[in-house]
């Protein structure tokens, strides 16, 4: 999961870039980036850490130019390095820059064909290095100049060699901007334009929230297949460049992922999670008529909007339990149990009178590891509470992401292999209970009927683009596991043409 914007403008967009990746940063804190084009040249700054720790108004000075892209990023399979940061950069052919979204399923095998059959070499553990040199690669089979069509070809060509969950927002120098986006769908991108006095504008943003932020309109999601190109002269161009494409978008998006207040292959997210609170309701209704659920709580913040909802539908109290710690990241997503574990406690805190002889339903987007849900409960259990029960607005998440979401190896999954009573035994949880599939769909499809399926491999193991096999998720899980990732180098790191990486 990863963050990207890309923008074509008649001023600066230095700034621009700076402010969407401000509303994206939910999509990763790991690391950021933006790389600006000014008369042919390109200016880079990149590092990890936060967008506002990353950029200081020297960097923003030198980040000159009307066409830019920007990530923020957080690591899947690859390292933490800096070297890994984004956007990627290649002098040949034109010179081309790119920010990725997602995870090649193929990289391997790519990355040997680059470096055998394309002479290209690749310099760290990063796919979406892999993605720019196919890119670059197709792109340099069109001779001297390229027009839109020549664009389209080489895309065209890269859909038949990357299988997997991607998209990506690339500039090539002296032509323009691209955007582009998987055949299935699968990651979200949006494209959004604004009129100024000097003419139009053009945005590509991962969700809609970054256009809002800067007074881009939105124009629409890009559709599976679909790649756009604005040229140096502010014309927009869009073609299907995959025959056989259909939308299947992450249902976890929605779930978790995406910010409420963004628009999703039209799909609100804010709306879709109040569905999942009804439907989790109507479930608990089924399954415990005769409850006794004194309050219901939400662990802040995704979870808020269907935790509402429930409690609404069961007529039952709803009250914030947890004041939050805003100044900590995302535990989802940090690397290592322990740092997991110990960020709990940091970033949450108990309201007694709240939980003291209540029995509280919790509510969480999620259970993917259990770390969280077990700290949490054992604070509410310590806070008074009589009982505690958990309630999950997604299904049971029982197998690995390989689409670009950094869900661990199969046996770090709390509920892989495991019944819902040896889960909330787990956690420490007097009850439990999920959302079933079928209902997280309907909540979501509900919305947008012409979207009649969603890549729900983390719940179902279905993996839609095909090729994942036993031997891929082996070496999936030796890559992501907590142990492999306690040993990794960070200080491992490279330097880029024109990137200011000098300590603040």
């Amino acid at each position: 999961m990863c963050g990207i914007a890309g923008i074509m403008a008649h001023e600066p967009v230095n700034q621009l870039l700076f402010d969407s990746l401000t509303v994206l940063q939910h999509r990763g804190q790991d690391a950021a980036g933006i790389m600006t084009c000014d008369q042919g040249r390109f200016f880079l700054r990149k590092s990890n850490g936060l967008v506002r720790d990353v950029f200081r108004t020297r960097h923003m000075k030198r980040l000159t130019g009307t066409m830019g892209i920007g990530h923020v990023r957080y690591p899947t399979a690859g390292s933490s390095s800096e070297a890994e940061s984004q956007p990627f950069y290649v002098n040949s052919p034109y010179g081309i820059a790119l920010a990725h979204n997602g995870n090649l399923t193929n990289a391997d095998q790519i990355s040997d064909a680059l470096f055998r059959t394309d002479l290209r070499h690749i310099n760290t553990n990063s796919d979406s290095e892999v993605l720019l040199n196919v890119f670059a690669h197709e792109l340099g089979k069109q001779g001297m100049s390229l027009s839109a069509d020549d664009i389209f070809s080489a895309i065209e060509r890269v859909y038949q060699r990357c299988q997997g969950g991607y998209v990506a927002v690339a500039m090539i120098s002296g032509y323009g901007m691209v955007g582009f986006r998987d055949p299935h769908g699968i990651r979200p991108i949006v494209i959004g334009r604004r009129q100024t006095a000097q003419g139009v504008e053009y945005m590509i943003a991962s969700e809609s929230v970054a256009l809002d932020v800067v007074g881009f309109e939105l124009l629409r999601d890009l559709a599976p297949g679909e790649a756009v190109y604005v040229d140096m002269q502010g014309q927009l161009h869009s073609r299907l460049c995959a025959p056989e494409a259909r939308l299947t978008p992450c249902i976890f998006e929605y779930v978790y992922l995406a910010r409420p207040d963004s628009i999703m292959d039209g799909i609100n997210i804010y709306h879709a999670r109040m569905h999942m609170g009804q439907k989790l309701a109507e479930k608990i209704r089924r399954v415990m008529p005769d409850h006794d659920i004194d309050v219901v709580i939400p662990i802040p913040d995704t979870s808020r909007t269907s935790a509402l909802e429930l409690a609404q539908h069961l007529g039952v109290t709803y009250r914030e339990g947890f004041m939050k710690n805003r100044y900590i990241g995302r535990t989802f997503i940090m690397p290592g149990q322990t740092l997991r574990k110990k960020s709990v406690r940091q970033k949450l805190n108990a309201i007694s009178m709240e939980f003291k002889d209540k029995t509280v339903l919790l509510v969480d987007d999620s259970i993917v590891r259990g770390t969280t849900c077990n700290e949490i409960i054992q604070m509410a259990r310590d806070a008074g509470a009589r009982k505690v029960y958990f309630a999950s607005a997604a299904p049971a998440v029982r197998y690995p992401n390989v689409y670009g979401i950094d869900m661990p190896a199969a046996k770090e999954l709390i509920a892989h292999g495991r019944s819902e009573e040896e889960v909330a035994r787990l956690i420490g949880a007097d009850w439990l209970v999920y959302q079933d599939l079928d209902d997280l769909v309907a909540a979501c499809s509900e919305l947008n009927p012409s979207i009649t399926e969603f890549d729900c491999s983390v719940f179902d193991g279905r993996y839609i683009t095909g090729g994942i096999d036993a031997g891929y998720l082996t070496r999936l899980e030796a890559a992501r596991n907590d142990a492999a990732r306690a040993g990794e180098d960070e200080d491992n790191a490279a330097i880029d043409l024109h990137n200011d990486s000098s300590a603040d």
